[in-house]
């Protein structure tokens, strides 16, 4: 008698069947056809291992070994080594674009993913090695420096794409960058692919503040697409926010996921005015574009800022009055380093707009400082607080400024993306030496993040309305089912494996493995075992 580890294979594998991955693969990466494992059953294990125990290339076939990937994908664990994983990753690598945008494509098509509004943003990693710019392949995204989320200046990064669906979170498009692709760059040729893949159906394009350029919202509004983009900060002056009164704007009648549990009187609240923003080009004879421009004032970020600016000041006030009285002593005998240290502190708490000071002599000649907050200045930056502004080319009587706020707030889908890419999926580290070899992994786990999400979308949505259900933490609560979750789950299926004429039995030990499946629609009794 063996057992194997079952977890979530039969599930990710129907819904790679589903996606056709191996046959898209292996249309256009017909190589490995003669192979006893073609390039596309050599990716759709890949993207199993990582959605189950993700490894590095050289542990995944010990990885088929312990699970039941034999079982399940009819692949015997030798075939899987971290050679012919390699070969894999170089025989796709020169059609990531069209394996990810076919995917995509037949991933709207099969689960019936509503386009209409979708997000973009884009996301670094950090990696670690040398990758010498002269042994990478310029056909491939270089790795190198740029700006990393994670503020590892330190260390050379790769980038991806995301563009996620408003309906469930889908990430149907995924594209691989350098290190240094500038994200403002980037726009055009994302709006490009998700034109073709969305094909006759119009979509509503939500960025960040990168997509706002000239040269972007130019493009965007000649091939049609609306869009939805924080303006920049550098685009709207300070005196404009601190003109507007809250009290005249409209309170947006929207909750946060994370208040809904609040009193009403705690919950975060948002108001709404509107007027035009006009960009202009970069030569004078570019003719100004017109965006409706929607001014958005929030009471947690107002009381957010205000928290941040008392801390500040509370600091700053420590430090100053510290110096104080230490000015004409044994370490601040001098006017120089009085006006060094003071230079210091403004700098380091960030005061230097609204700190007065001066340096005085006493009788006895011995230096005195003295100083203060200028109130006024402290005023007119509590008048911006909570204010900043979104630029859409949505037309008023399709979305109005309410409207136009919650189609932005969807954004955050990409960023908890971002955040199951990095952790479930184990995007870092990377264990490939190649440019070529890491777009192309890269590009696998984005696929692997497709079908995860996938998963818990079709979980939720076979809940009804509500989408919560018990059983996923000890005790009654009720929780909306995340993709951690189900596969947390779903991962302590195993499989026991007897003699030739007894067929495969799968051991379920809890009740929350069976309602997950009944609500997946998966049959594990419908897998591809061993024929005898």
């Amino acid at each position: 008698m063996v057992e194997k580890r079952l977890g979530a294979l039969p599930v990710a594998a129907e819904f790679l069947r589903r996606l056709d991955v191996a046959g898209i693969v292996d249309e256009v990466c017909p190589g490995g056809a003669s192979a006893l494992v073609t390039h596309g059953q050599a990716i759709e294990a890949l993207v199993a291992n990582r959605l189950t125990s993700p490894a590095p290339l050289v542990r995944v076939e010990d990885w088929a070994r312990c699970w039941a990937v034999e079982e399940v994908f009819g692949i015997e664990p030798g075939l899987l080594n971290d050679d012919r994983l390699a070969r894999a990753l170089d025989a796709i690598a020169p059609h990531l674009e069209h394996i990810a945008g076919t995917v995509g494509a037949r991933a709207i098509g099969e689960f019936g993913i509503d386009v209409a509004r979708m997000h973009w943003d884009m996301t670094s990693m950090s990696v670690h090695g040398a990758f010498p710019a002269e042994g990478q392949e310029e056909d491939f995204p270089v790795i190198g420096y740029g700006h990393p989320k994670d503020r590892r200046f330190d260390l050379k990064q790769v980038q991806a794409g995301l563009t996620v669906s408003a309906d469930g979170g889908v990430p149907l498009h995924a594209r691989v960058f350098g290190g240094g692709a500038a994200e403002v760059s980037q726009v055009v040729g994302v709006m490009k692919d998700l034109r073709a893949m969305a094909g006759e159906r119009g979509f509503l394009m939500v960025a960040d503040s990168k997509l706002v350029s000239y040269s972007n919202v130019g493009a965007l509004l000649a091939a049609g697409v609306e869009f939805i983009a924080p303006a920049p900060a550098a685009q709207v002056k300070d005196e404009v926010y601190a003109a507007l009164d809250p009290a005249r704007a409209t309170v947006v009648d929207w909750t946060p996921e994370r208040d809904a549990d609040k009193p009403p009187e705690k919950r975060e609240t948002y108001r709404v005015l509107e007027d035009a923003h006009t960009l202009t080009g970069p030569r004078k004879s570019d003719p100004p574009v017109t965006v409706r421009r929607i001014l958005v004032h929030s009471t947690a970020n107002a009381a957010g800022r205000q928290a941040a600016r008392s801390k500040r000041l509370a600091k700053a006030a420590e430090d100053l009055n510290k110096l104080t009285a230490a000015a004409g002593g044994r370490h601040y005998r001098t006017r120089e380093k009085i006006v060094a240290r003071v230079g210091v502190i403004a700098a380091k708490r960030r005061v230097t707009s609204c700190l007065r000071w001066t340096v005085t002599d006493n009788e006895d000649g011995t230096p005195a400082l003295a100083w203060h907050f200028d109130t006024d200045v402290l005023d007119a930056e509590a008048a911006v607080d909570g204010w900043y502004a979104l630029l859409t080319s949505v037309p008023g009587d399709q979305a109005d400024a309410g409207q136009a706020l919650i189609h932005y707030k969807g954004q955050g889908t990409v960023e908890r993306r971002y955040h199951d890419f990095k952790g479930p999926l184990a995007v870092a580290p990377v264990f490939v030496q190649h440019n070529r070899r890491v777009a192309a992994l890269i590009q696998v786990i984005c696929l692997a993040l497709l079908v995860f999400c996938l998963i818990e979308r079709q979980v939720r949505r076979a809940l009804g309305p509500e989408q919560t259900m018990t059983g996923l933490y000890p005790g009654s609560r009720r929780v909306r089912p995340t993709g951690g979750m189900i596969f947390y789950h779903l991962g302590e299926l195993t499989l026991r494996i007897g003699h030739v004429t007894d067929p495969p039995t799968v051991q379920i030990t809890r009740g929350v493995q069976l309602h997950l499946l009944d609500l997946l629609d998966t049959d594990i009794g419908q897998t591809r075992w061993p024929q005898t």
